[in-house]
């Protein structure tokens, strides 16, 4: 998952509420760190956004590869 559709997949999910989570969230598994702190460290946007949606009780189901863009047609 790279950064960007780690965002996308949080403002998918979240909508209004994303940036209040991105930035206000002490999430414990990221070392105590809000979502973009951790991203601002390095760490890898799988991991975040799985810490996210354990936080948030995001059910298993719209976890798995959220944030992804459809292919493009040719």
């Amino acid at each position: 998952m790279r950064r960007s559709e780690f965002l996308r997949a949080v403002d998918d999910e979240f909508s209004v509420r994303a940036s209040a989570l991105l930035n206000d969230l002490v999430l414990t598994p990221l070392g105590n760190r809000t979502a973009m702190e951790a991203l601002d460290f390095g760490m890898p946007p799988r991991d975040i956004w799985l810490a996210l949606c354990e936080e948030m009780d995001v059910p298993s189901e719209r976890r798995y590869g959220a944030g992804r863009l459809e292919p493009r047609g040719r």
